[in-house]
């Protein structure tokens, strides 16, 4: 490399490209992990369907490991991290685009997942990138700046983004309405259509849809169709009149009006005031969670005007005929524009992922050692990865470390999908019924700035002790604060402060107590292999939290949020038999983190 080369090279300042690189490395994977469940919330999917489907989306974080050598085959590191900034952005305009579709669910999963193997493969480039591109001196100096940036990156997915959705959904959607239904053979039948004189009062705050009742029971003691028919007509033809819906709907049946039909119920629909002008909004009623012989009959489609707005919009529900026992369904009206904040949120980030890819395209140096391997080396290439593969396997008591590196977290990788969704909840089903906006100053600013703290004692602790003083209270640290939410759960508090310090309280703990898992995996890594020995082990971290993040939302719908959070304080149970045959020095990580 000729001297000027070398002072072209020189004059490229890190500070111009690693905050930007590992803000660009953190982003999507707080999307895709995190930010993906809130809007999946949202957009009126089931707990059970949210934690499977997103849980599938660590994968790409877990087998990275297999296809980290094409990396070095193939082009360089410069190449693969802006290459993979381009299709970031395109798969975040696709999540954008696919939004509005009837299926959107399975295209926008489908783009999650190309998110997740762009980003897996962003981060294997620009670690790389950062070891060749900077001297041991300044890889030294800048680590601190790159996980600074990283966890930045977090505070703007979770936090920011969040607020910035919640803010839109604000401006330009109604807020839903959430009710349940409930069948209650202990509930005898009353007549339950009433309409009001005077219309429903304006009430301040934002544009959102009223549900009264928001909690309905219904008697399971059967009715005649005579008067099923009645009162369902009635609601179906008040709706006509007042343009909730354009057309009579024709339903046929084949009972005749003596026999007997499961009991119905009947939810008035407002909104909060009265909309702009020429605003119209469509509501959709769906279904979330429960007993599905709990159905809509009528109204699960209805149009408010500034003309209709006061005026109650019926809805119908019916109880199947074979329903005897005491059981109940969840369901939420939502309005078609709802979905647009997202759209236009997504919009906004496959904007900047552009603007990342044109910047690093420039801006990135290009250091002589950024060369790819090539074809004609690529069996030699693979043969040394198969080898650190089998070197790996072949470390001591191998078999109880990788049940520590799976079960550690246990607790954590069902809390991390599901503690969101439960801030999200209604205080109905459970949840304490935050808005995204409060979940995005709760959960995504002030909890990650407690986690980056957590964390930050965490390393100065064990590099005054080490790692084998501090394991056990890190243990403890990362699994006891799941009681907050046991509290939360049974408390209901409705005072953001009293929720926002429990938040912060847990996620303190895991940031304490993952400083030690984060240090074992670099103890284990240590060695001949030490980068692909450290990739193996992330792997493997990836894996125990995308399996338990995958059952979360079953086990909470069995067991409901209360005894879920209980549940979690019982999995420290098999890390407690682990760490004690665990190997590790005595010494590790005072002595590392002292050089």
């Amino acid at each position: 490399m000729t001297d000027e080369k070398i002072k072209t090279q020189k004059n490229k300042s890190p500070w111009s490209w690693i905050p930007t690189l590992y803000f660009a490395e953190g982003l999507p994977y707080a999307i895709v992990i995190s930010v993906s469940v809130i809007m999946y919330k949202r957009l009126g999917l089931s707990n059970a369907d949210i934690t499977l489907y997103t849980g599938w989306l660590y994968l790409p974080w877990v087998i990275k490991p297999l296809w980290s050598p094409f990396v070095d085959i193939f082009k360089t590191k410069r190449f693969w991290i802006y290459s993979m900034q381009l299709l970031i952005g395109a798969g975040m305009a696709g999540v954008a685009f696919t939004i509005p579709m009837p299926d959107f669910f399975q295209f926008t999963l489908a783009f999650f997942w190309l998110i997740a193997f762009s980003s897996a493969t962003h981060d294997i480039s620009a670690d790389g990138f950062y070891m060749l591109a900077l001297s041991e001196s300044q890889q030294s100096f800048f680590v601190g700046i790159r996980s600074t940036f990283y966890r930045v990156a977090m505070i703007a997915g979770q936090g920011l983004l969040v607020i910035f959705a919640g803010y839109l959904e604000s401006t330009l959607a109604l807020g839903p309405a959430e009710l349940k239904v409930i069948a209650n053979p202990n509930k005898f039948f009353e007549q339950t259509i009433k309409v009001d004189s005077i219309g429903a009062k304006q009430l301040s705050g934002n544009l959102r849809l009223i549900a009264n009742p928001s909690y309905l029971e219904i008697s399971t003691r059967p009715q005649t169709k005579e008067s099923a028919d009645f009162y369902s007509n009635f609601a179906h033809n008040f709706n006509i009149m007042n343009g909730f819906i354009k057309e009579p709907s024709v339903i046929s049946t084949t009972t005749t009006r003596t026999d007997l039909v499961g009991n119905i119920g009947i939810v008035k629909f407002y909104l909060s005031k009265q909309p702009d002008k020429d605003d119209e909004y469509i509501v959709n009623l769906d279904y979330i969670e429960g007993n599905h012989g709990i159905k809509i009959i009528e109204g699960k489609t209805l149009k408010f005007t500034a003309n209709n707005w006061n005026k109650p919009a019926f809805a119908v529900f019916q109880l199947d005929s074979t329903i005897a026992k005491k059981t109940e369904a969840s369901f939420k009206a939502q309005v078609d524009k709802v979905p647009l904040a997202w759209v236009f949120t997504f919009s906004v980030i496959g904007i900047l992922f552009v603007l990342f890819f044109i910047y690093h395209k420039v801006i990135l140096p290009k250091p002589v050692s950024d060369k790819h391997v090539g074809v004609n080396r690529q069996s030699s290439v693979m043969k040394e990865f198969f080898r650190a593969f089998v070197r790996f396997f072949e470390k001591k008591k191998i078999i109880l470390v990788i049940l520590f590196l799976l079960f550690y977290r246990l607790g954590e990788a069902q809390l991390l999908p599901m503690a969101k969704l439960f801030l999200l909840d209604s205080r109905n089903a459970g949840g304490l019924g935050l808005s995204l906006t409060e979940i995005g100053w709760v959960y995504g600013t002030i909890g990650i700035i407690s986690l980056m703290i957590g964390g930050l004692l965490g390393g100065f602790a064990i590099s005054r002790k080490g790692l084998r003083f501090w394991m056990w209270p890190m243990l403890l640290a990362i699994n006891i604060p799941h009681a907050l939410y046991v509290y939360l759960a049974y408390a209901q508090p409705s005072n953001i402060w009293i929720i926002g310090s429990c938040v912060a309280g847990e996620q303190f703990g895991y940031g304490f107590g993952f400083t030690a898992y984060m240090m074992y995996m670099m103890y284990l890594a240590d060695g001949e292999y030490k980068t692909s020995h450290y990739a193996i082990a992330t792997g493997f971290m990836a894996l125990g939290m995308m399996l338990p993040g995958m059952l979360s939302g079953f086990i909470q719908e069995a067991i409901g949020y209360k005894f879920f959070f209980v549940w979690l304080l019982i999995t420290i149970i098999p890390s407690i038999f682990i760490i004690k045959f665990l190997p590790l020095e005595y010494q590790f990580g005072k002595k590392k983190l002292t050089e």
